[in-house]
Formats: C-alpha cells, sequence, structure tokens
C-alpha cells in the first residue's frame, strides 16, 4: 500500500482525492496548507509522493515545494502539482508532474501508480 501525501486547502476537493485514491489502494495523509504538510513529513511515515495544491492560506505549494528542495531529507519526493493555474504557473514550482483542476481522477490515480508502484 502507497503512502501518499495530499495537500490541499479545499475541504471538498480533498476529501474527494482522498476518497478516491483510498478507494484504489493508497493511504492518505492530508493536509491543509504547506506548513501542516511539513510538519507531517517529519512526524509521519515517508510518502512515495506528494500531490500539491498551489494556493493555500499559511504557507502556499511554491513555498512548500520550496522548503523541501532545501531539506536534502524530503527533496527527492516525487510531487504533482494540482492546480487551476495555468501550466507555466504550474511549472514554476518545480513539480514531477502537472495536473489541471478539476482534476481527473483516473489521471490521478494513474500518475500516483506511476510513481508509487
Amino acid at each position: 500500500m502507497a503512502t501518499v501525501l495530499l495537500v490541499e486547502d479545499n475541504d471538498d476537493v480533498r476529501d474527494m482525492m482522498a476518497l478516491a485514491l483510498q478507494i484504489a489502494g493508497n493511504f492518505v495523509i492530508t493536509a491543509r496548507n504547506g506548513a501542516e504538510a511539513l510538519d507531517l513529513l517529519h512526524d509521519q511515515p515517508r510518502p512515495c509522493l506528494i500531490i500539491l495544491d498551489l494556493m493555500m492560506p499559511v504557507m502556499n505549494g511554491w513555498e512548500l515545494k520550496a522548503a523541501l528542495v532545501s531539506d536534502p531529507a524530503l527533496s527527492d519526493i516525487p510531487t504533482i502539482v494540482v492546480s487551476a493555474l495555468s501550466d507555466e504557473m504550474m511549472a514554476r514550482a518545480g513539480g514531477t508532474e502537472f495536473l489541471a483542476k478539476p482534476v481527473d481522477i483516473d489521471r490521478l490515480i494513474e500518475a500516483v501508480c506511476q510513481h508509487c508502484h
């Protein structure tokens, strides 16, 4: 069972994505913002993948990605950036892969399988 960290501030979107990933056989840890995600990354088992929204309060996705890159223990975790922003804006976050919102759940599950199984 793959462990995935899902970082999304919208409760409905986070719950829907988490449920779909759980049904697909993954263990999902969720965070509402980048600061919460960083805390979880230090307290929980290491995820095989981070699914990251960009526009969030407290610590946004760009700030979280910068923190991950600067931490050798976390810098190699693949990241799927999920956002309604343009591809160019998503690319600036430096993710491994980019998915536009609204998220195609089948594509999300496929991406998780590619990175975690």
